[in-house]
């Protein structure tokens, strides 16, 4: 498995635990995570937005390993939400409203996830005919513009 695949399963499995853990039990999760004070009940609304968002982007991600070359869209988006993610915890400690054992992993893992998701999206992803060993067999042959196989 590459490390582009491990990392979409590993962000995956990150996006679906914390959809869960907001959606089930949104306050709960906030103050496992220190936030206080407690927000007013209606943020539990917005909370469970977000988890649905979650848990969608760890589908997603899932669905992306499985076949990243079919999928980069995917990758590309949760490019754009990592650093967004990233950014606005950056904002937060800096002001003082976050501490850093509150925001835990979202100070570090966004960079690392978007580290290796650019750089699986720069590396020509190869097709399934590589994944199955074809091209190195030889069973596959290179085709002209004109459509003939060489």
């Amino acid at each position: 498995m590459t490390t582009l695949r491990i990392t979409l399963w590993v962000i995956g499995g990150f996006q679906l635990v914390l959809g869960a853990a907001f959606l089930l039990s949104p306050s709960g999760t906030a103050e496992l995570l220190g936030l206080q004070p407690p927000a007013p009940a209606s943020a539990s609304w917005l909370i469970a937005m977000m988890a649905a968002r979650f848990l969608g982007y760890g589908v997603g991600m899932i669905v992306a390993a499985r076949n990243p070359a079919a999928h980069r869209l995917w990758i590309d988006t949760m490019i754009g939400i990592q650093t967004i993610d990233w950014t606005a915890t950056m904002i937060y400690l800096l002001r003082g409203d976050l501490t850093l054992s509150q925001v835990s992993t979202a100070a570090v893992m966004p960079i690392v996830f978007v580290a290796v998701l650019v750089w699986g999206r720069l590396v020509p992803m190869r097709s399934g005919a590589v994944r199955s060993g074809a091209v190195r067999s030889g069973a596959v042959r290179s085709v002209t513009a004109s459509g003939s196989a060489s």
